[in-house]
């Protein structure tokens, strides 16, 4: 009897034993699976930037002189100015998906430039001439981009400007002074512009969410009139009437506070 009951404990071991072994062999030889990575976090443009850099800049003025006593009006005369400048700026912007139309980008930014843009003010018939600078301007506006790629954005965009001519200092023909100045103003307009922005997405940056952007941009300002004043009696002998136009192209790096790219 107690041979029987061993036998029957001893087969039943094996019998559970067995699958077991060859099971565990077979895992053995079975390939690991690799560990479960989570998919990189997909590209969005959505979010908040600030950008700085710089460019070159030009300015063309449509200008007459009209006489305070008189009223008379030279014919309409054309100056021009040309330099460098910085830019430096930033905004939000909001990506959204148009089903077939692919993936787009709108936003709202701010812009400041500093501006060393000089040239030349000479009032048509009055036989003076100044040196005349453009100083500074700023930017309020939008942009509606699309997605070439999930790392390059072409856009749009335009707003309200103004901008900051100097004083002039007019001289004659033989540069020597007039005493006659032409007052610095302030100009208000608008602009558009367009350009292309893509994400540095290069491991090796120190930095996560650094874009380039290029831009080319025009901008148009209103027309005024201002005082040119003979600064030995105080007097307003003439105004000029002026109308700017000013354009730029401007290179500028970008970094994105919350840019989930890699």
């Amino acid at each position: 009897m107690l041979r029987q009951v061993l036998g029957v404990v001893g087969v039943s071991s094996f019998l559970i034993v067995a699958p077991l072994s060859v099971a565990g062999a077979a895992d053995m030889n079975m390939p690991l699976k690799a560990p479960y990575a989570p998919p990189p976090p997909a590209y969005t443009w959505t979010g908040c930037y600030i950008n700085a850099g710089g460019g070159y800049a030009w300015w063309n003025q449509d200008n007459y002189v009209q006489s305070t006593t008189t009223g008379a009006a030279t014919l309409t005369g054309d100056d021009g100015g040309r330099g460098w400048m910085g830019v430096f700026g930033g905004g939000c912007d909001y990506q959204f998906s148009l089903g077939s139309l692919g993936n787009w980008v709108i936003g709202a930014f701010g812009d400041y430039d500093v501006m060393d843009v000089e040239g030349t003010n000479e009032p048509p018939s009055l036989g003076r001439v100044g040196g005349e600078k453009e100083s500074n301007a700023w930017f309020v506006g939008g942009r509606l981009g699309y997605l070439v790629t999930p790392s390059l954005m072409t856009y749009f965009d335009g707003g309200y400007t103004q901008t900051q001519f100097n004083l002039v200092n007019f001289t004659n023909n033989f540069n020597v002074p007039t005493f006659g100045q032409l007052q610095a103003h302030t100009y208000s307009g608008w602009f558009l512009g367009g350009g292309t922005e893509y994400a540095l997405n290069f491991s090796w940056l120190p930095i996560h969410g650094l874009f380039w952007r290029n831009e080319y941009r025009y901008a148009s300002y209103d027309s005024a009139t201002i005082p040119i004043v003979n600064t030995g009696t105080g007097a307003v002998p003439f105004n000029e009437t002026s109308k700017p136009y000013v354009e730029t192209i401007t290179t500028s790096l970008v970094w994105r506070f919350n840019w989930t790219g890699r």
